[in-house]
């Protein structure tokens, strides 16, 4: 997971294809979880697929994509927020619910 700044973050979402950024908070137990389940998910597909940003020194990309809580998993192309994903129930379910993503990322790069 490649961490990033809030203009790092908004110089990403502008980009053509898919990106997948998590956003969360140190302070956030729930976070904690949540980023095992998605360096779980890395490591079996064996690419770094997300980004991660600290929610707390990007209030302003927080706003602009009406993120109203972490963590939140937040699809983006073209600058334009496609989905939010605030439940990270189990790694299987983040596959189902993200998997599109996942795999079209996938055969982009081969």
């Amino acid at each position: 997971m490649q961490e990033v700044n809030g203009k790092q973050a908004q110089f990403i979402v502008n980009k053509k294809q898919h990106h997948l950024l998590f956003v969360n908070s140190p302070f956030c137990g729930t976070c904690k979880v949540a980023k095992r389940m998605l360096h779980y998910i890395e490591d079996t597909l064996e690419d770094e697929k997300f980004y991660e940003l600290n929610a707390t020194l990007a209030p302003e990309f927080m706003q602009e994509f009406n993120i109203t809580s972490v963590p939140c998993l937040l699809v983006v192309k073209h600058g334009e927020a496609v989905e939010r994903l605030y439940t990270f129930n189990s790694v299987p379910y983040l596959l189902k619910e993200m998997g599109p993503y996942l795999v079209k990322e996938r055969t982009q790069q081969t």
